[in-house]
C-alpha cells in the first residue's frame, strides 16, 4: 500500500473514531454511505480501531470503548487520531518559538507533529522528556553536502531527561523531576491527555504527572497543545489547574460553548486554522 493510501487510511479511520465517540457508536452502512467506500474497507478500518483499543466491534457497526481515568493509549494509538487536527495546531504553536528561546517540549503525538515544525527555527535549546521529539531533532541535525553529512547551522541543542519510559514514550520519574527542577524555559508546549475547567490538565499516568508538575514550575510560559476531543476529558490525576495555562492551542472542531468557557478563564485561545494561518485568537 502506497504512504498516500496509508495516510488515507489513517484520515479515515480518525473520521470513523470521531463519529462513534459523538454519536455513541456507528453502522457500518451508514460509514460506507458518509465515506463513500466499500463495505469491506469499513469492517477492515473498523479491525484496525479494535486492534488500537479505542472501538468495540458490534453486530453491524461499533460503539465507543469506556476508558477508564487510567487507561493510557500507547503513542502508535494515539498517533493516527485528529491527524489535520494535530498538524494545524503545531503549524499554529510554532510560531510561538523564538529564535535563540529555551524551550522545553513535553511528551505526546501532538508535540512529536510540533518538533517537526520547530526544526527550522535556528538557535533553540529544546529540553524535552519525549524520545520521539528528541528524535526529530537528531535525525534534522545533519545536512548533506559534497563532503557528506554536516553540522547543520543554527541546529537546536537538545537535551533528553532521563527517567522510566511510559506507553506514549515518554521519559518521567525521579531523574526526569530532578533534570527539569534545575532548569528554567522561556515557554513550554504541553499535550495533554484532558482539559477541563475542574479538572485543568491531566493525565492517567501518575508520574507522568508529577513530571508534568514540573515542566509547569520551570516555564515562563505555559502553552498547551489539545485538540477538541480532549476538552471536557478527566484523566486519573491533574497536574495544572487553568490558571497556569496562558494560552491553549486548540483546532477549529472546538464547540462554541467550550470556546466561550475557555476564553473566560485563559489569557489567550488560538483556535489553529486548517491547513495554515495564524489562528484566530480570543
Amino acid at each position: 500500500m502506497s504512504d498516500q493510501q496509508n495516510l488515507l487510511a489513517e484520515q479515515r479511520r480518525a473520521l470513523i473514531l470521531d463519529e462513534v465517540r459523538r454519536r455513541g457508536g456507528v453502522r457500518v452502512n451508514e460509514l460506507t454511505r458518509r465515506l463513500n467506500v466499500s463495505d469491506m474497507t469499513v469492517r477492515r478500518d473498523l479491525d484496525a480501531l479494535a486492534r488500537q483499543g479505542v472501538v468495540e466491534k458490534v453486530h453491524g457497526g461499533a460503539v465507543p470503548v469506556a476508558e477508564a481515568t487510567t487507561h493510557e493509549p500507547g503513542f502508535e494509538a494515539k498517533s493516527v487520531l485528529e491527524l489535520s487536527a494535530k498538524e494545524d495546531i503545531a503549524r499554529a504553536a510554532a510560531r510561538m518559538a523564538a529564535r535563540g528561546a529555551a524551550i522545553a517540549v513535553a511528551g505526546g503525538t501532538t508535540a512529536f507533529a510540533l518538533a517537526q515544525r520547530l526544526v527550522d527555527i535556528p538557535d533553540l535549546t529544546v529540553v524535552t522528556n519525549s524520545v520521539r521529539v528528541a528524535d526529530v531533532f537528531h535525525t534534522n541535525r545533519h545536512s548533506m553536502s559534497a563532503n557528506g553529512p554536516q553540522a547543520r547551522p543554527g541546529a537546536a541543542t537538545v537535551v533528553l531527561t532521563g527517567g522510566v519510559r511510559t506507553p506514549s514514550d515518554t521519559l518521567v520519574g525521579p531523574v526526569a523531576d530532578a533534570a527539569i527542577r534545575s532548569l528554567h524555559f522561556d515557554v513550554l508546549f504541553i499535550g495533554v491527555h484532558g482539559i477541563s475547567v475542574e479538572a485543568g490538565l491531566s493525565t492517567p499516568n501518575l508520574a507522568e504527572a508529577e513530571t508534568n508538575r514540573h515542566f509547569v514550575r520551570s516555564a515562563r510560559r505555559v502553552v498547551v497543545l489539545a485538540d477538541h476531543t480532549k476538552w471536557g476529558t478527566v484523566g486519573l490525576s491533574s497536574f495544572a489547574t487553568l490558571d497556569d495555562v496562558h494560552v491553549l492551542v486548540t483546532d477549529g472542531g472546538l464547540p462554541p460553548r467550550a470556546r466561550a468557557e475557555i476564553a473566560e478563564r485563559l489569557p489567550e485561545l488560538v483556535v489553529a486554522e486548517a491547513r495554515g494561518g495564524d489562528g484566530a485568537r480570543a
